[in-house]
């Protein structure tokens, strides 16, 4: 842990980064059981912060502790076993390094990315970006490009967990409307009456008939932008407005635990006024319905970046 606490150190010192400071998690947008590691470790460097930390472990595994990847990465961090090996750290103190952990896998994870910093710190440009790039194609290409490298995939993932970050940081100002807000409600409202269906996505063979996420998915897609399929991943399809700056088109989600937006079950679009347009249940029909009930969980105000960086499969 001395060895650990001495790279902390000389991380902590940097300077350039674009990524530390003051951002803190909009509320509920880390499950409340990892919510204290990523705020805490989050800040371990200026590198990083809370937000970052969040969107790249929301990236990596969708939160999800348990998760093997086809590459044999694990966990929530996913980490390949011999990165482990050499940059696994004992976050909780008891004794071992659990790849499966959080409580050690998710302060790893801040720790290694606080230690690609360091080992950027004198490379052109946003360090930030510089330590994403290394994390994806390793330090070595990142020095010799100069900054992030000519590789597609690379250059995705910095601009992926730079754009979901935002997701995950709570609004310090104004949240700029959506310009596609507009065609997305006309899209809702065209759906007005239409009989609910559990899995519905609009389909002639559904007899165009939708569930709550399929109708906000397709309300956004008339307008080109694509969302994910359920409600819990739409949530960071851009930054969230409180509640008394709801602009129509915002969507609005709803959940029996409003301090973990992966439980959220409801979604629906904004329209002004404290009321939606919703597709609620099995027996209904596509209607207005009012926000303001004991489990709405917050909102979202949709944008193109966003959207894109969302992960296709969590």
């Amino acid at each position: 842990m001395l060895l650990v606490l001495g790279v902390y150190l000389v991380a902590g010192n940097l300077s350039g980064g674009a990524g530390g400071g003051a951002k803190t998690l909009a509320k509920g947008s880390v499950p409340a059981a990892y919510q204290s590691l990523v705020a805490r470790w989050g800040n371990l460097c200026p590198a990083i912060n809370p937000a970052l930390l969040a969107a790249q472990l929301y990236q990596e595994s969708g939160w999800d502790p348990d998760v093997v990847s086809h590459a044999d990465a694990r966990g929530i961090a996913q980490f390949i076993p011999g990165t482990w090996a050499a940059h696994g750290i004992d976050g909780d103190g008891d004794g071992d390094r659990n790849i499966w952990d959080p409580k050690d896998a998710i302060p790893s994870a801040a720790s290694y990315d606080c230690e690609l910093a360091r080992y950027v710190k004198d490379v052109p440009g946003d360090t930030t970006n510089n330590m994403l790039a290394a994390y994806n194609a390793g330090a070595y290409r990142v020095i010799k490009a100069g900054g992030v490298p000519a590789i597609s995939e690379t250059q995705n993932y910095v601009k992926i967990i730079r754009s979901l970050e935002k997701s995950f940081a709570a609004p310090t100002g104004r949240v700029d409307p959506s310009e596609q807000a507009a065609g997305a409600i006309a899209y809702a409202q065209k759906k007005l009456g239409t009989p609910y269906l559990w899995g519905g996505n609009g389909t002639a063979d559904q007899g165009g008939r939708f569930d709550c996420s399929g109708l906000t998915k397709a309300a956004y897609e008339s307008v080109g932008i694509k969302l994910p399929r359920v409600a819990n991943d739409q949530y960071n399809a851009g930054p969230h407005p409180g509640r008394d700056e709801l602009l129509p088109g915002d969507l609005v989600f709803f959940s029996d635990d409003l301090t973990n937006s992966r439980a959220i079950r409801h979604v629906g679009i904004y329209v002004g006024g404290g009321y939606m347009i919703d597709a609620p249940r099995t027996g209904a029909v596509i209607r207005f319905d009012p926000i303001d009930t004991p489990d709405y969980f917050g909102a979202t105000r949709v944008t193109e970046d966003g959207a894109k960086a969302l992960p296709t499969t969590v």
